[in-house]
């Protein structure tokens, strides 16, 4: 196994890792500037505001695409087994 090797393992495995989560993180996002732009314009200064609405957001994103994101995950690990008699070498 070279390191060049491994790097493409980390490469697609950052790659996999950051595919997976972009859905879940980008409804966190939204939502926590929408509740932002919110509390800004009714002047409500509740720290923990946010929280209810990205858990539901987050669980809501993943009942969702949850499938494909075990999918997506599965995929790699598949990839990454079946690989294992070329890195051995």
């Amino acid at each position: 196994m070279t390191t060049d090797s491994v790097i493409v393992i980390a490469r697609d495995a950052l790659y996999c890792i950051i595919i997976t989560s972009a859905p879940a993180l980008l409804v966190s996002l939204i939502i926590g500037l929408v509740v932002s732009v919110f509390q800004t314009v009714t002047s409500i200064q509740e720290q923990t505001l946010t929280f209810v609405p990205k858990i539901i957001g987050i669980f809501l994103t993943i009942m969702i695409l949850g499938h494909w994101m075990l999918n997506n995950m599965v995929n790699f690990i598949e990839k990454l087994w079946s690989d294992i008699p070329l890195y051995i070498h």
